[in-house]
């Protein structure tokens, strides 16, 4: 493969069109939206045979992004998005809104580092967060084929989309970007460096448990926009302030639910049908 070739987003076929697919290994013309609009792939089962020390070790199910990042072009873009010489972009297997992508760093003396350690380097920095606005806007546009058929900001474009023959210029519509956010948490979950692009509905059968809410939900979720982090910054020492422990707090009301998940996917279950509307 060329140096060409390597700089330029590369992915497997598409599943939902094979005909727009291209072979392994070769550049492809990317459809930003065919590529997302893949369905997402079937889930793992858990397994409770190991110890989190376990889980920890090199080659061990936390170690499991190291596959994509090596070979992401083993991978259909069902589950790869895109890839490139600097990043892989993949779906969460086990997405906790109706969008969740993971943004992977290739760099092999970056993508072992905690992202406080990691992202003390600015150029490396700067290059992460470049990329993840662009990722941003392709996350938007995904969100829009999803949901914007629904929401009243995005009538007139609709409209539009479906005029014979349509205008020249559609109306800008619902800017789906700041219905994105992009950060990590204080305390990944996985080995690898990742990044999470995630819509901010938190509406998924795969948000199961308290960590899974507030993970995402309090200072443990980290926007890439507010590093370097001061060295003071308190969400250096999650663990300390106790943000997986908090109270469930509604992300769009900012109703309290104390301890009641039940309730809480309840709420917002009425919150996405409410938010996708706008």
């Amino acid at each position: 493969m060329s140096s060409e070739e390597k700089d330029s987003p590369t992915v497997g076929m598409d599943s939902a069109n094979p005909e727009s697919g291209t072979q392994e290994g070769k550049t492809a013309k990317r459809d930003a939206f065919a590529e997302l609009l893949a369905p997402k792939p079937k889930q793992p089962k858990h397994t409770n045979d190991r110890d989190s020390r376990d889980k920890r070790a090199v080659g061990g199910p936390r170690d499991a992004l190291g596959a994509y990042i090596a070979r992401p072009e083993s991978y259909p873009s069902n589950v790869v998005v895109y890839y490139n010489k600097d990043f892989v972009v993949l779906h969460d297997l086990f997405p906790k809104s109706t969008l969740h992508l993971l943004l992977l760093p290739r760099d092999p003396a970056k993508t072992r580092l905690h992202p406080f350690d990691a992202f003390e380097d600015r150029e490396f920095l700067d290059k992460v967060k470049a990329e993840t606005k662009k990722l941003r806007t392709l996350a938007a546009g995904e969100l829009r084929r999803l949901h914007g058929k629904y929401s009243a900001q995005d009538k007139q474009r609709q409209d539009a989309l479906d005029a014979d023959p349509p205008p020249e210029e559609l109306p800008p519509g619902r800017d789906w970007e700041q219905e994105i956010r992009c950060g990590i948490h204080a305390h990944p979950s996985m080995n690898h460096l990742h990044i999470h692009i995630i819509a901010v509905d938190l509406f998924s059968d795969r948000m199961k448990h308290r960590k899974h809410y507030n993970s995402f939900a309090t200072p443990f979720f980290v926007d890439i926009e507010d590093f370097p982090l001061a060295q003071d910054d308190v969400r250096r020492d999650p663990d300390r302030k106790g943000y997986l422990k908090y109270a469930f707090k509604c992300w769009r009301c900012g109703r309290d639910f104390g301890n009641k998940f039940t309730e809480l996917k309840k709420h917002l279950e009425k919150e996405f049908n409410e938010w996708r509307q706008l």
